[in-house]
């Protein structure tokens, strides 16, 4: 008696892309995250600062947006409630679709010190994250930990301790223990900050080339403009406190980019537009510590 066939087992299809996704070239792996209204302030009801306002924000799937804005605006206050280590007091924020109501593996930060574990190697760094978790272990961890360790130049110093490392390398080595964990948003909290102006331009160029290899949703941080111009497909300039997005400027530059193309008319021109605006910002903050000076002094004078 014959026996019926058996029908092959379907193949998994990837997501589903939709007409607006597919238009953009935005891939289905590729995350989007949004901050509603998000405000947060700290101290009590006799000291209160009102650091961000009622700001709003997307991280678009696929582009490496960057933020700046005067200095003491918030940034970093920013940096913290998109890695969910803290939690805004108003507002949400949502990444595809899920409240981020805690850190997690799906957003992973690179600090501006690093953060590297002195006592562990380069190798021992980079894997201790799955390690713990039992995300990725054995053969497979150790395949994945070389692979990026070679990836970002790092080969024959996988066995050194982060002392043993330049500045420039302890930044790559960091770029690789966030990568191993195949994150969903990557946060940049103005990683190459306090490097030389060589081993700065060379990691931005670096980090380009990791970026442009697999376009995965990133946010980074900075108080330079000019990298911040030479890096970004957005350019996100925040107000001063309590911050707001004061302006956002599409970065219509070619990729893959060099240096070469920052002493173009278009760079020039995106440069000037957004120091113009830092430039408001920052005079309305100076405008209201020199008003505040001024009234404790006359008060102070008033009341000797």
């Amino acid at each position: 008696m014959a026996t019926a066939k058996k029908k092959p087992a379907a193949k998994k299809r990837p997501a589903p892309e939709t007409a607006k996704t597919a238009k953009a070239g935005i891939r289905s792996d590729q995350s989007r995250l949004e901050l509603k209204n998000v405000s947060k302030g700290y101290g009590d009801e006799w000291d209160f600062e009102q650091v961000l306002g009622n700001l709003s924000l997307e991280l678009e799937p696929g582009k490496l947006t960057v933020v700046v804005g005067p200095s003491g605006c918030g940034k970093s206050t920013l940096v913290n409630l998109i890695a969910g280590f803290e939690k805004p007091d108003t507002g949400e924020i949502v990444l595809d679709g899920s409240k981020v109501t805690g850190p997690g593996k799906d957003r992973m930060v690179v600090f501006q010190e690093t953060a590297l574990m002195p006592w562990q190697t380069t190798y021992q760094n980079i894997v201790f994250g799955p390690k713990l978790r039992g995300d990725l272990t054995g053969q497979a961890l150790h395949d994945e930990a070389v692979r990026l360790i070679e990836k970002v130049g790092l080969a024959e110093f996988r066995d050194k301790y982060p002392l043993q490392l330049s500045g420039g390398m302890q930044r790559r080595a960091e770029l690789a223990r966030a990568l191993i964990n195949d994150p969903r948003i990557m946060i940049m909290d103005e990683p190459f900050r306090g490097l030389d102006a060589m081993s700065r331009e060379l990691m931005q160029e670096f980090f380009l080339k990791i970026f442009e290899e697999n376009r995965r949703t990133q946010v980074f941080v900075t108080s330079e403009i000019e990298e911040a111009i030479f890096l970004a497909d957005r350019l996100v300039i925040l107000s001063n406190k309590p911050a707001e997005v004061r302006k956002i400027i599409d970065i219509d530059l070619p990729r893959p980019r060099d240096f070469t193309m920052m002493s173009s008319p278009e760079a020039y021109r995106y440069k000037r537009e957004a120091m113009e605006i830092l430039h408001e910002e920052a005079m309305k903050s100076f405008v209201d510590q020199a008003g505040a000076s001024g009234f404790m002094e006359a008060y102070s004078k008033a009341n000797a």
